[in-house]
């Protein structure tokens, strides 16, 4: 771990022991301690006080500090675990650990299921669904009419929902999503296990 000496040992606030991390997540001790690194340069790449603010958080993943999106809103929610507003290097680790190779599906499953429930109420109702299919759609710069929208999300809300009760609970997004592998393989970022050699991590 040569290349990660430096002179200065003061730890950021929320510093929490990589053996302790590695052994909550699927990181090892050295992944962890790379993300550190990674952690020191994004929570001072706006403000410079040791936590990863929306704006920094946004600037990550979309290179772009000021654009609205619901996508990066709800990802930086779920990984603000305290609901402070801050992201604290331990959930950091913590929350990135579900897009590691080794994480456990489901995992990834119950996270996509936490993106998805905007409102937090214990189901994905269909304009929660909605939203999330125009945010990724504006993310992935497709413009598609409103028709066309309409249809993928009833077509998609009707094959997840098979109670019929108009939300779709955990266990029937677990079910859909077995079905329909490709809505967690944004939840992989095969590089993590680069991760000493990479600059910053991105969704794309």
């Amino acid at each position: 771990m040569g290349c990660f000496v430096s002179k200065n040992t003061k730890k950021i606030p929320g510093y929490e022991e990589p053996t302790v991390l590695a052994a909550e997540t699927p990181f090892t001790v050295s992944e962890v301690e790379a993300l550190y690194e990674l952690f020191k340069k994004l929570s001072s790449s706006i403000f410079d006080d040791g936590f990863i603010h929306k704006e920094e958080f946004q600037l990550a993943l979309f290179r772009n500090r000021n654009r609205t999106n619901l996508f990066a809103d709800r990802v930086f929610d779920l990984f603000d675990v305290k609901r402070n507003g801050l992201i604290e290097f331990g959930e950091f680790v913590r929350s990135l650990g579900v897009f590691h190779p080794n994480a456990a599906v489901a995992d990834k499953v119950a996270f996509t299921f936490r993106l998805y429930d905007l409102r937090q109420t214990g189901f994905i109702e269909r304009e929660e669904l909605k939203e999330m299919v125009l945010a990724l759609l504006h993310e992935s710069e497709l413009v598609l009419s409103d028709d066309v929208v309409e249809t993928i999300v009833d077509k998609t809300f009707k094959d997840a929902d098979t109670n019929g009760d108009g939300k779709i609970d955990p266990e029937e997004w677990k079910e859909f999503v077995s079905k329909n592998p490709s809505l967690i393989k944004n939840m992989t970022l095969p590089y993590l296990k680069c991760v000493l050699k990479q600059p910053a991590i991105s969704y794309h």
